[in-house]
This record gives structure tokens, C-alpha cells and sequence, in this order.
């Protein structure tokens, strides 16, 4: 207990950082596995091959949806109740966590394969680009099995206070992708192929390190044979945590595919040839840079995540004031910059990508756009992953589907429309209702934010404890 412990008597400050750094680390290296395959690809394939695996990100994204609803349900969950001093309990909690997470990978590794090309389709792959999409695939959904047992295990480590070994799980993996990559892309010549069975033997590899953690003796929280038998009710307080993130990726990947939907149409009225499709690869590059910055933001919501968490459970709620404000102050700042960046030079950032100049030219104005409101996005996701953390799902769930849901859906059809009427080109109404919608969402989760107050109040003692005891006993 001396690993959870320092988290309501340590400074918040020094606290914060000692957890966020390995989270951010740890999130920015899962976002390298993207990153070196559209690098390799770009400078080593072809554009093509680009927008292919743009087609496949929301196909995944799907499947890191299962993930984080039980990865992030459970090390919330854990949090709170090792905030009671409840070691049982945690275990018990791990053991489930597992359970559920062979259940969601038989079941997406199963369907992936069988409606393959119907997805494919659904999520915007055209003629040209379907073979890409599916090759990728074929080699990659097994991987991604792996990658929710290695999230799931990852989450929980940092939860019971081992967030450095968190991150050099994460970061030997992409280290590996990264070579992997240059021996089967570079050197054997395997194209596509090879990007994803560099990704998946990657995934193989930390699911393997982080599964021995468990097992380990030095390891506080272990596998035990109790905490195997299922519990319905660690079920439904691991899911119903964990239905906020998982929400946000599963509308986040059918979002991508109306918006890939609408850069065919309106990319295919650009006097370029297979113009849909490079505007399909261009916002997967476009997205890719946006994606670093969200998992850098979304790395430092994770460090604050077991501090807010146990520092609930225990009552702790000036602790918990203290490292809400230092985490929203830091995100901002880290949206700040990443927009300033994406404003002066998208043309270098794009070029790091891909030679291709068409590719690029529709990628500049797509990149400005986007990210532009990168410190708003970062005031959301920090309030939606905070009311995540206190055992507040609803909350979250509003604030993170907010953008996806009510605005960007009914948006996308309607602004493209207007600026078309206006003069101006389809496809830069398709990025405008990016930037209009990120405003909207940081406007409501203010408003929420701001109904839940109560929570920062000295006194206030959270919910947290009722529904604790209504998961079962403390032994």
C-alpha cells in the first residue's frame, strides 16, 4: 500500500507530474504506432497506401473503444476503492477486468473478420484503396486483441502505483514497431503487409510484459484465484465507468466515416485526379498530428485520473480541487502550442508524412482548421476524463459525445451546403464544421462543469462511498 498511499499525503504538484509524465509518455508512444506506419508508407509506398490506412483507423478505433470501456473502467474503479485500502477488492476488480476483456476480443476479433469488406465500405474505402484496407486487416486484428489486454493491464498498473513501468511497457513496444517497421517496409520491401505485422508483433510483445507484472511477487495487486469467479457487479461498476470513453472512440469512429464519406464527395470536385481519396489520406495525416496532441493531453488526464480518483475515496476533496485546476492549466497549454504549431507550419509537419505535393496542398488548410480550437478540445477532454475519475460516467458521457453526436453529425450535412452556396469549396465546409463544433463542445462541458461544483466544495463527501458499499464487503 506504500505504491497508493503517497497519493493523498504527497504535494499535488510534484504528484501530478510523477504520474502524468509516464501517462503522456506512455499515450504519446501508443500514437507512434500510427504515426511510423503513415511515415513509412507515405515516404516508402504510396499516397494510396496512406489513405488505405486511413480507412482501417475508425475499424480500430472501434476496437480501442472495447478496450478503454473495460482498461478505463477498471483502473478508475481500482483507484477508488484502493482509496479505501481495499487490496481484496482490487484484485477482484483486475480478475474481471481480464474476463470481460477476452469476451470484447473474441468477439470484435470475430466480426472484423467475417464482415471485413462491409466495414471497409461503411468507413469510406473506394476501389482503389479497399485492397490497402483490407491486406492491413487481415494481418492486424489479432494484434489489436493484444492491445486491449496490454491497455487494460497498463491502466491498472498506473492505478496501483506503478506508473513508470506503465510507460516502459508501452515505449519498448513502439521502439520495436519502429524497427520493425524499417526491416519489413525498408529493407524485405513487404509494403503495407509489413506495417501490420510489425504493429502486431509489437502488440504481442508488451501484451506478454504486462501480463507477467501481474504474476510477479513483488506485485502488490496480483492475479488470485478469488478474483477470477465473475461478478456481476464489478462488471456494471467497471462498465458503466468505462462507457464514457468507450462512447466517445465507437461515435468517433463512425463520425470519421461520414466525414470520409463526405471528402469522397466533395474531394472528388477537385480538379485532381482520385481527388476523394486524397482527401481521405490527407485528413488521416491531418488527424494523425491532431490524434499526437490529443493522446499527449489525454497522457496527462491519465496521470490525474488516480490522484482524483483515490483522493475521492478517501474524501480528500481540497486534494482534489488542487489537481483538477493544475491538469486543465497544463492541457491548455499543451493545446495552445499545438495549435500555434499547426497554424505557422502545416506544410512542414504534413511533408514529414508524405513527398506527395497534391496530398499536402489538401492537407494545409485541413490541418488549421482542425486544430485550431486545440485548446478548447483540451478543456473538454480534461472535464470529461475528471468526472470519469469521480465515478460521475453521465457526465462524461455527455461532455465527450457532445462534439460527435449533437453537433458535428447534423453539422457536417448542413455547412458544407451553406459555404458551396457561398462560393466557396465543399471540402473546406467539411474542415469549417470541424473548428464551429469544437467550440460547441467546450461550451456545453463548461456548463456542466460548472452544475457540478459541489464537488470542489471542502466537506462535500462524494457518492463514491454508497456505491462503493454497494459492490460488496470490504474484507
Amino acid at each position: 500500500m506504500d505504491k497508493t498511499r503517497e497519493l493523498e499525503t504527497k504535494p499535488i504538484g510534484q504528484l501530478l507530474w510523477q504520474y502524468a509524465l509516464p501517462a503522456v509518455i506512455t499515450q504519446v508512444v501508443a500514437s507512434i504506432y500510427n504515426i511510423v506506419d503513415r511515415v513509412f508508407l507515405g515516404q516508402y509506398v504510396s499516397a494510396l497506401a496512406i489513405a488505405g490506412l486511413a480507412i482501417t483507423m475508425p475499424v480500430m478505433n472501434i476496437i480501442h473503444a472495447f478496450g478503454s470501456l473495460v482498461g478505463v473502467g477498471a483502473s478508475s474503479r481500482m483507484s477508488i476503492v484502493l482509496g479505501r485500502k481495499d487490496i481484496h477488492w482490487a484484485e477482484n476488480i483486475l480478475g474481471n477486468s481480464m474476463l470481460l476483456t477476452f469476451f470484447f476480443g473474441f468477439l470484435f476479433v470475430t466480426c472484423g473478420y467475417v464482415f471485413m469488406d462491409d466495414i471497409l465500405n461503411l468507413f469510406g474505402a473506394s476501389e482503389e484503396t479497399i485492397a490497402y484496407s483490407r491486406e492491413y486487416m487481415q494481418i492486424v486484428l489479432p494484434g489489436m486483441f493484444f492491445t486491449t489486454v496490454t491497455f487494460n493491464l497498463t491502466g491498472l498498473m498506473r492505478a496501483s502505483g506503478y506508473p513508470i513501468k506503465s510507460m516502459c511497457i508501452m515505449a519498448g513496444g513502439a521502439v520495436l514497431n519502429i524497427f520493425l517497421d524499417a526491416l519489413f517496409i525498408m529493407v524485405l520491401g513487404w509494403g503495407i503487409t509489413g506495417a501490420a505485422w510489425a504493429t502486431s508483433i509489437s502488440m504481442f510483445v508488451m501484451s506478454i510484459v504486462a501480463v507477467f507484472h501481474f504474476v510477479a511477487p513483488h506485485s502488490f495487486i496480483r492475479f488470485k484465484r478469488h478474483a477470477w469467479t465473475p461478478k456481476l457487479y464489478i462488471f456494471r461498476n467497471v462498465l458503466l465507468i468505462g462507457l464514457s470513453p468507450f462512447l466517445m472512440n465507437f461515435a468517433a469512429s463512425f463520425v470519421v466515416a461520414l466525414l470520409n464519406k463526405q471528402l469522397l464527395r466533395y474531394g472528388n470536385l477537385l480538379t485532381v485526379e482520385n481527388g476523394g481519396d486524397l482527401a481521405v489520406g490527407a485528413y488521416g495525416l491531418v488527424n494523425t498530428y491532431g490524434s499526437f496532441l490529443v493522446m499527449f493531453i489525454l497522457g496527462m488526464c491519465q496521470g490525474m485520473q488516480p490522484i482524483a480518483g483515490y483522493n475521492y475515496g478517501a474524501s480528500q476533496n481540497h486534494r482534489l480541487k488542487e489537481v483538477f485546476l493544475l491538469t486543465m492549466k497544463w492541457t491548455i497549454i499543451v493545446g495552445t502550442i499545438g495549435a500555434i504549431l499547426a497554424l505557422s507550419i502545416p506544410q512542414f509537419i504534413l511533408r514529414a508524412f508524405t513527398s506527395d505535393e497534391i496530398l499536402v496542398n489538401i492537407g494545409v488548410p485541413a490541418m488549421r482548421y482542425l486544430n485550431v480550437m486545440m485548446p478548447l478540445i483540451a478543456f473538454t477532454i480534461t472535464n470529461s476524463q475528471f468526472f470519469q475519475s469521480i465515478d460521475k460516467p453521465w457526465i462524461a458521457i455527455v461532455t465527450s459525445l457532445s462534439r460527435q453526436v449533437l453537433f458535428l453529425i447534423p453539422l457536417m450535412f448542413l455547412i458544407p451546403l451553406v459555404v458551396i452556396k457561398l462560393g466557396g469549396e465543399g471540402l473546406t465546409g467539411v474542415w469549417i464544421t470541424c473548428t464551429i463544433c469544437d467550440v460547441l463542445g467546450a461550451l456545453l462541458a463548461a456548463i456542466l462543469m460548472i452544475s457540478q461544483i459541489k464537488v470542489f466544495r471542502q466537506g462535500y463527501i462524494p457518492t463514491a462511498r454508497k456505491q462503493y458499499k454497494e459492490a460488496g464487503p470490504k474484507k
